[in-house]
């Protein structure tokens, strides 16, 4: 069964990720990244978030008018069970070049834009050398005035970041912000802890990305935890993502409902510079959204109207219980 799961969905888990394994059956970091044959049931999206669907050039999305992803690579250090591009991760290894460069000149010729986010796969996953090719070519664009990186390589891979890394990032005329995707207080080992501190200590602003899982941080007290040792960190918690439509991924996912009570009781016993906004990415590319009445009317038990972030409604439903 475990072999079938592994031919669907690739498999990767990093040296550091297993040290932080514990003998625990609900281990929550053995949940996140070691395949089961729950993996194989349910539905799901090829392309939950419709990345395709605002795709001008290959390797590019360019959904908000100010801001476009840029999928420099397809490989990743982990491949998280619950990914949302999971079917698409590790196919192949860097953009090609013609298709960065057709990437690159549709940034340079649209002057609205004014942040490129890298991601893929994981864009700390290319070399030193690489990596300063493509933050070059970005640095020259004047309209350009903030590269944005989505990552798990500190928390999974640590000793990627090291003082010639953080010498580039800290060198570009553009301000270069590291979102880091961790999920449970227990991924942030010593090593992650280290990773992180060099690049606050060299100025470098860090925010924090995580997934709300069933069963793995469905808690106050994971949550609180998480944030907590985040904002410790100097890593200020900035989305709580609502979990994806992922095929192979739906026993990872809560309702709404449940989400939105974790984050009512999350105010008050923490600061708010330790409150993420909680978000759904509402599937069909329209866009994240936060989980708030002013986006969300149950019409029905389990069933959510969504008004995305140009006034147009969408159907949501929750897992089935």
């Amino acid at each position: 069964m475990l072999q079938r799961t592994a031919q669907l969905f690739r498999i990767r888990v990093t040296s550091q990720m297993q040290s932080a394994l514990t003998n625990a059956p609900d281990d929550p970091v053995a949940a996140q990244f070691l395949p089961t044959s729950q993996e194989l049931t349910g539905d799901g999206l090829s392309d939950p978030i419709g990345d395709n669907a605002h795709a001008p050039v290959p390797g590019l999305t360019h959904r908000y008018p100010d801001r476009v992803i840029l999928h420099v690579t397809k490989t990743c250090d982990v491949y998280c069970r619950f990914c949302f591009r999971r079917e698409t991760v590790g196919e192949t290894g860097p953009l090609a070049p013609q298709q960065l460069d057709a990437a690159l000149d549709y940034i340079a010729a649209t002057s609205t834009i004014r942040e490129v986010i890298l991601t893929g796969g994981d864009p700390l996953t290319l070399s030193l050398r690489r990596l300063h090719m493509v933050l070059t070519r970005l640095d020259a664009l004047n309209h350009v005035q903030m590269v944005r990186f989505h990552t798990r390589v500190p928390v999974v891979a640590p000793d990627r970041i090291t003082p010639e890394l953080v010498e580039l990032l800290a060198s570009l005329r553009m301000t270069a912000w590291m979102v880091i995707h961790t999920n449970h207080a227990q991924e942030l080992t010593p090593p992650a802890r280290k990773a992180l501190r060099l690049m606050a200590d060299a100025g470098i602003p860090l925010l924090s990305q995580s997934v709300l899982l069933r069963k793995i941080n469905d808690s106050h007290d994971a949550l609180q935890d998480l944030f907590t040792t985040l904002s410790a960190l100097r890593v200020k918690p900035y989305y709580l993502h609502h979990c994806d439509l992922a095929r192979g991924a739906g026993h990872f996912r809560t309702t709404i409902a449940a989400g939105r009570a974790l984050m009512q009781g999350l105010r008050g016993p923490l600061p708010g510079h330790c409150l993420p906004t909680y978000v759904l990415d509402i599937p069909g590319g329209f866009g994240k959204v936060p989980v708030t009445a002013d986006h969300f009317t149950e019409i029905s038990p389990g069933r959510w109207r969504v008004t995305d972030w140009q006034g147009a409604a969408h159907d949501y439903l929750d897992p089935e219980d």
